[in-house]
């Protein structure tokens, strides 16, 4: 039913036409309203039979009976993928983010940029979520012994970033021991992500076994992500909370409330926004986002990963209402995405 009342070109421009209107006012849309943008001569009757086409098949519905009509998640969704994703960025926005993003010197600065461009373009949230350890690039790791046996380990990633864990390995270790592991890391996997170091940990103990055995055994029970890694640890930088609170789709308090808990716990936002990275869409679209809250069927979320000499690293993306401008929104996002992975391939 949905295909074929999107068959005709006509019926998929003004479907196009009033999710934009909507967009734009807030309010139902009329058969009026659209026959005032359409580009061709059509009749309010004509517009109206369409308008009622598509609400049968589930893209408009109409609030009261003597209004206009509202767009539904599946129109959202038809003018996300149909329209929106044909748009290109702004001359303005372009220029606007490059002045935003330009001239940072760590990763700490370019992701409070990148968020508050994204928060802004959206009018909801805009989420950078930091590379999953294993994911993490060793520029320089240390390690140290506490008195009670346990051992800090510390890895720092290109631009300063650093991870810290204190360990409690299966076997004591003396300082000497760790300086040698620590070394034997930053000589030979500096530029590395940990997944790599643990696979060719691995093989180097499968093919050569009595060469590499102590060193390589130290290395693995110290700096394997699995080891190392604390889910609730994992980075996420948010901007924007403040916006949500004043926008109309959040009316009922009680979802507000779920929904402001829900980003102020921060893991259902890395769960949704990191399902981008297994997707081959260069920018992807949720519309509807129910792993959030309650609130979720009146969010969107648009995301896309971010790569760091060619490898994905992370995700990045905004998270607003559904009523939100998506070819601004898709365009900055793709944008921004671009901007980050090239900033953070420099630093």
């Amino acid at each position: 039913m949905r295909n074929s009342a999107l068959q005709e070109r006509r019926n998929r421009q003004i479907l196009a036409d009033l999710v934009r209107t909507y967009i734009e006012t807030g309010e139902p849309v009329s058969s009026r309203a659209i026959s005032k943008s359409f580009e061709e001569t059509l009749s309010t009757a004509t517009i109206r039979n369409v308008m009622a086409d598509l609400e049968d098949a589930g893209f408009l519905y109409q609030p009261h009976t003597s209004a206009g009509r509202v767009p539904t998640a599946a129109a959202y969704r038809f003018f996300a993928q149909e329209i929106a994703s044909q748009a290109t960025i702004s001359v303005g926005d372009r220029e606007w983010i490059q002045r935003e993003m330009g001239g940072a010197t760590s990763a700490a600065e370019i992701t409070e940029r990148a968020g508050h461009v994204l928060a802004e373009v959206s009018n909801g949230l805009g989420i950078i979520v930091s590379p999953p350890l294993g994911k993490t690039v060793l520029e320089h790791a240390r390690m140290w012994l506490l008195p009670d046996g346990r051992v800090v380990v510390v890895l720092i990633s290109p631009g300063g970033d650093t991870r810290d864990k204190i360990l409690r390995p299966s076997r004591v270790f003396t300082q000497g021991e760790l300086d040698a592991t620590a070394d034997f890391l930053n000589r030979h996997y500096s530029g590395w992500t940990l997944e790599a170091i643990r696979s060719d940990l691995l093989q180097k103990l499968a093919t050569e076994r009595e060469r590499y055995e102590g060193i390589v055994q130290s290395a693995l029970s110290l700096c394997d992500p699995a080891v190392l890694g604390d889910e609730s640890a994992l980075q996420i930088h948010v901007e924007g909370t403040a916006q949500i609170p004043g926008t109309p789709e959040f009316a009922n308090q009680a979802q507000l409330r779920e929904l402001l808990a829900a980003i102020e716990e921060k893991h259902r936002l890395v769960t949704v926004l990191n399902a981008c990275i297994e997707t081959l869409e260069p920018v992807h679209v949720q519309i509807g986002v129910k792993g959030i809250s309650q609130a979720g069927d009146n969010l969107a979320l648009i995301s896309a990963a971010y790569t760091r000499n060619d490898l994905v690293q992370g995700s990045l993306g905004v998270l607003g209402p559904t009523r939100m401008h998506y070819e601004r929104a898709m365009t900055a996002v793709a944008y921004v995405a671009q901007l980050f992975s090239e900033a953070l391939s420099k630093i």
